[in-house]
């Protein structure tokens, strides 16, 4: 069942105030995970598709966890490295560049993943989808004054 908050989320998502609590939402989210132990995001909150996601530290080589939006795309998640609007990418982008096997956590769910950066005309066919499904996307990458990198991400299983 969808949620009736989706619309709503999308719409607020394109308002440049809510760039202004971007701060504040991935460590609100950390606690939410934490708390119910993966089961709940404040993405999952507003009715979207949300994952954890763990990289491979590029320079500490620690495990490193994110909190994301993601569009689904049949058994793959899509990602974008939008940071909110900074100029610079997140780091889980620079870490997945680096290494990309990495772990989708969905619902308390682990699922090994290999992650791979769109480019060239598949970019320019993913990013007006990427667009529709987040709105607020377009705004981001007007502050951020750069192109926006997408990552789908395909899940390993065992041969």
């Amino acid at each position: 069942m969808r949620s009736p908050l989706a619309p709503v989320a999308r719409a607020l998502g394109t308002r440049p105030w809510l760039m202004r609590i971007a701060p504040w939402v991935p460590a609100v989210d950390h606690w939410l995970h934490r708390v119910t132990r993966g089961r709940l995001a404040l993405l999952d909150l507003a009715g979207l598709p949300s994952l954890r996601l763990e990289t491979t530290g590029r320079r500490s080589g620690l495990r490193r966890a994110s909190n994301l939006l993601y569009c689904p795309d049949g058994e793959d998640y899509v990602l974008v490295a939008s940071n909110w609007g900074k100029p610079n990418d997140p780091g889980w982008a620079h870490n997945l560049r680096a290494c990309p096997e990495a772990t989708v956590l969905l619902r308390g769910r682990a699922v090994p993943v290999l992650a791979r950066e769109v480019t060239g005309e598949e970019y320019d066919a993913w990013w007006p989808r990427l667009v529709r499904f987040w709105p607020g996307y377009a705004m981001e990458r007007r502050l951020a004054g750069r192109r926006l990198p997408i990552f789908v991400l395909t899940g390993r299983y065992p041969e």
